[in-house]
């Protein structure tokens, strides 16, 4: 019996899918929220503040996506088994989870605390960790079926000139991100997860506007071949490719979404 080959309509539908996304009240995790949501997903979106997760719910509602909210502070070990517990009874099993959380630290590396040090290892690699762990164990493995997403970052591909940002822990961080993003994928792969990477580059943020302020929107994407910086739909097509079955035989990858400057 011949098999019929899907249209790119239907490799690109989430409908009857769940999503777990972690700092999915603004920014970034807004965007990615969106576009799961937009393709028929049903999601859960996690970050610290119940006011901002409020808002985001509001917003997703307005586009007619199927959306709850949990706050939860990934940067604290024990938030991340309630929120899988949560996200679960809500979802009763989760398809894809984009790992998203995060948080930067600006400071030279000769006087960089080992506080802030642990502060953004603990959220952006070690949360990682935990919860793709719990997900995996819980709910994807058993299906023999998941999607994982983590956002790295173009810092974590390369070092930073001399002169702009000092940012040694984020770095790092997000370099520890892509080799994770790799090794799991390697790991879980006969369970039938893939396991892909995002790396943004400059994208307007909370965690971003002091660069964009200090150095302007302009000469941020003058060093970009495209010549500009990313927007709110920029990170929509890379989230439901990687997402979806239009992805299926991706595994292990980071694609850099930022405008080329990665690639000069």
């Amino acid at each position: 019996m011949a098999i019929i080959a899907r249209t790119t309509t239907q490799l690109f539908d989430l409908s009857g899918k769940t999503a777990l996304i972690t700092g999915g009240s603004r920014g970034l995790g807004l965007q990615m929220a969106e576009a799961l949501g937009e393709q028929g997903a049903s999601i859960v979106i996690s970050a610290r503040k119940n006011l901002d997760l409020e808002d985001a719910l509001t917003h997703l509602r307005s586009r007619g996506i199927q959306a709850s909210a949990i706050a939860a502070d990934m940067g604290k070990e024990g938030a991340v088994k309630g929120l899988v517990d949560e996200a679960l009874k809500r979802l009763e099993h989760i398809d894809i989870l984009i790992n998203n959380a995060g948080a930067t630290w600006g400071a030279p590396a000769e006087s960089h605390t080992v506080e802030a040090w642990d502060k953004v290892m603990n959220l952006n690699i070690r949360s990682i960790f935990m919860l793709s762990q719990e997900v995996g164990k819980r709910s994807m493995i058993p299906r023999k079926s998941g999607r994982i997403i983590n956002i790295a970052s173009i810092a974590g591909l390369s070092g930073n000139p001399p002169g702009s940002m000092q940012t040694i822990a984020y770095n790092t961080s997000k370099a520890a991100v892509i080799n994770f993003t790799r090794t799991l994928a390697g790991e879980w792969g006969i369970y039938g997860i893939t396991v892909n990477a995002i790396a943004p580059g400059f994208f307007p943020s909370k965690m971003t506007k002091g660069i964009l302020e200090h150095l302007g929107e302009e000469k941020l994407a003058q060093q970009a071949p495209l010549q500009r910086i990313g927007d709110e739909e920029d990170l929509k097509g890379v989230t439901v490719l990687f997402a979806s079955d239009a992805g299926k035989h991706i595994t292990g990858q980071t694609l850099a979404v930022d405008g080329g400057v990665s690639a000069v």
